[in-house]
C-alpha cells in the first residue's frame, strides 16, 4: 500500500507554497501569473468544475488556441483527478465531431472561432457535454472564462486524490473514422515524462521557457509541465507565430526553447534573427522532423546555445531518444555523422530494436524500436485490440525503423507503417487516401511523404485517373477542404497511368517514393 505520493495537480500548489511570486505562466504580451496567482485560480476553476459535475474520472475537453487559461484547466483537472480531453483545433469540422462523441466530456472549454464548429456537434456528438464555456468571446452568449471561473465557490486548497493509474489525459491522434485512437496517458506517464524532460533539459527554478507547439500536442503541453512542476515559468503564445517567437527569444528572458525544424528554418531565414545576441538562451530542443545538418551548424553560430535532439512517440511513448549537447559538440567538431544520429535513450527509457519475432537484433542491422518504461500510454481508449498490437510483452512499438552503431547510438531507417511527419505533426496517409479515394475521378490512389526542406516532409498524393486526363492540385485541395485538417491536404498531386505494385498485388510505396525522389515519377 502505498503510504505517501505526488501527484502532478499538486505541483503548482507545492510552488505556490515556496515561491509564491514567481513567475508561473506569462502571455504572449508579458502579462505575468504567478504560482500565487495560478494556484489560487486553478484551485476556484476546480471548485467551479465539481458544481458542474465533474469529478475524478470525467472529460473535459479543450478546443482553443493557446492561452495561460488555456493551462488553467488543464491544472484544474489534474487537481480534481478529471481527464482533460486536448483537440487539435487544426481539424476538420467532421474530425471534431468524431473525436467529441468519443470522448464523452462533460464540459467543453473553446475559443470563439471555433464555437461554430462545436455547435455542430450538438446534439449527437455533444450527448455528455453539460456546459460549454469560450475562453474570449461568444456569438452564442456562452459564458465567458473569467465569468465561469468566478461562479467557484470559496475555500482552501483541493487535494489531489489520485493513483498513478488515473487517466489525466486523453490524446486523439486521428479523426476521419468511426474509431479514432484515443491515447490514455496516466498520472504515471506523465509524471515520468516530465522528470525525464526536466533532468534532460537541466530546468532550473525561476527558469523562463518557450515551446513553439500548441497544448494539445505532447511537446506543448510537456514542455509547459517541466515549468510548473520545476518552479520555472512559461510563455505561452496562441500559436506559432514568427514574429512573437523572434521577439520572446531575442527578450534576454527565454532560457529554453522548443521548437520544430520548420520553425526554425523560418527564424534562420529571417534576416532580424542576426540582429542580436542570445545570451542567456541556454539551450534549444529540437525535434519532430528530420533536420539538415547544415541548417543545425547555422542555429550554433546564431543561437550559441546548447542543442537537444528529441526522438519519441511523444503521444504514446514520451521522448525515446536524445542526441544531446555533448553529442552536438562533437559532432561540429569533427564527428559530423552523429548529426544523422537519433541519439541514445532517454532517462528513464529503455529502448531495443527488435527483428519481427521480436528477438533483439545485433548493431548494424536494421529492427524496430521497441521501448519500455513508466512513459509509455495505458492503451487505446476503447480499443484493446490495437492496443495489444503496438504493447507486446511490456514494449511499444511505433514503426519506426533504425540500427545501432558501435557506440550505442541509434540511427533512423524509416517507419513501418508509413507515417509522414509534416512540421512536426504526424500524418497518416489511409485517412487521406480515404477522402481522396472518394473523387470521382480517381481510380487509384496512394500518399507518400516527400521530403522538404522546411516541413522536414510534405503529403504527396500520387493517382491514377478513370478515364486518364489529368486532375489538378486545387482540384484535389478543395476536394480535401472541410474533410481534412489543412497540414493533411496535399500539397503536390502527381497522375500516373499506374502504380507500382509488388507480387502480392500491394501498392508498393517503397518503390513509388524511390521514383518520386529520382524525379522519374511526373
Amino acid at each position: 500500500m502505498q503510504l505517501s505520493g505526488l501527484a502532478p495537480g499538486d505541483w503548482v500548489t507545492l510552488n505556490a507554497r515556496f515561491t509564491p511570486d514567481a513567475e508561473c505562466l506569462v502571455s504572449a504580451e508579458g502579462d505575468v501569473l504567478t504560482f500565487g496567482q495560478v494556484d489560487g485560480r486553478v484551485t476556484r476553476l476546480g471548485r467551479a468544475l465539481r458544481a458542474q459535475g465533474v469529478g475524478r474520472g470525467d472529460r473535459v475537453a479543450i478546443m482553443a488556441t493557446d492561452s495561460c487559461a488555456y493551462v488553467e484547466v488543464i491544472l484544474a483537472c489534474m487537481k480534481l483527478g478529471a481527464t482533460y480531453v486536448a483537440l487539435n483545433f487544426r481539424l476538420a469540422p467532421a474530425e471534431v465531431r468524431t473525436v467529441l462523441a468519443a470522448s464523452q466530456a462533460r464540459v467543453v472549454f473553446l475559443s470563439g472561432r471555433y464555437e461554430e464548429i462545436i455547435a455542430g456537434c450538438f446534439p449527437e456528438a455533444g450527448a455528455h457535454v453539460r456546459a460549454r464555456i469560450t475562453f474570449d468571446t461568444s456569438a452564442g452568449g456562452l459564458p465567458t472564462f473569467e465569468e465561469f471561473l468566478a461562479s467557484g465557490a470559496d475555500g482552501g486548497e483541493i487535494e489531489s486524490v489520485t493513483t498513478d493509474d488515473d487517466i489525466l489525459s486523453i490524446s486523439f491522434t486521428s479523426g476521419t473514422t468511426g474509431t479514432p485512437k484515443g491515447v490514455m496517458q496516466s498520472q504515471r506517464m506523465i509524471k515520468a515524462i516530465t522528470q525525464s524532460g526536466v533532468l534532460e533539459l537541466g530546468i532550473r527554478p525561476g527558469d523562463l521557457l518557450m515551446s513553439g507547439a500548441p497544448l494539445f500536442h505532447a511537446g506543448g503541453i510537456g514542455h509547459v509541465m517541466y515549468g510548473v512542476s520545476r518552479g520555472a515559468g512559461s510563455v505561452v503564445l496562441p500559436q506559432w507565430d514568427l514574429e512573437l517567437g523572434l521577439r520572446w527569444l531575442q527578450s534576454g528572458r527565454v532560457r529554453q526553447a522548443m521548437l520544430v525544424p520548420s520553425m526554425i528554418i523560418q527564424l534562420l531565414g529571417d534576416p532580424r534573427v542576426r540582429g542580436t545576441d542570445y545570451p542567456m538562451l541556454r539551450s534549444i530542443m529540437y525535434g519532430g522532423a528530420p533536420m539538415p545538418t547544415s541548417v543545425i551548424r547555422e542555429m550554433v553560430e546564431v543561437f550559441g546555445c546548447d542543442l537537444h535532439n528529441g526522438f519519441g512517440a511523444g503521444t504514446e511513448a514520451g521522448g525515446q531518444l536524445v542526441l544531446r549537447p555533448e553529442d552536438h559538440r562533437r559532432a561540429l567538431a569533427g564527428d559530423e555523422w552523429l548529426l544523422g544520429a537519433i541519439g541514445k535513450p532517454a532517462y528513464g527509457c529503455d529502448v531495443r530494436l527488435l527483428d519481427p519475432d521480436g528477438k533483439e537484433v545485433p548493431d548494424g542491422e536494421i529492427g524496430e524500436i521497441a521501448s519500455r518504461g513508466d512513459t509509455v500510454m495505458s492503451g487505446y481508449l476503447g480499443r484493446p485490440d490495437l492496443t495489444a498490437r503496438v504493447v507486446r510483452d511490456g514494449w511499444f512499438r511505433a514503426g519506426d525503423l533504425a540500427w545501432k552503431d558501435g557506440e550505442g547510438y541509434l540511427h533512423l531507417a524509416g517507419r513501418a507503417d508509413d507515417m509522414i511527419v509534416r512540421g512536426g505533426e504526424n500524418v497518416y496517409p489511409v485517412e487521406i487516401e480515404d477522402v481522396i479515394g472518394d473523387h470521382p475521378r480517381v481510380e487509384e490512389i496512394a500518399v507518400v511523404g516527400e521530403a522538404d526542406h522546411h516541413w522536414g516532409q510534405v503529403v504527396t498524393a500520387v493517382v491514377s485517373l478513370k478515364g486518364g486526363g489529368e486532375l489538378t492540385v486545387a482540384e484535389l485541395r478543395e476536394h480535401c477542404r472541410g474533410r481534412l485538417a489543412s497540414y493533411k491536404i496535399p500539397t503536390r498531386v502527381v497522375v500516373v497511368e499506374e502504380l507500382p505494385r509488388n507480387s502480392t498485388g500491394k501498392i508498393h510505396k517503397a518503390v513509388l517514393r524511390e521514383r518520386l525522389a529520382e524525379g522519374v515519377v511526373a
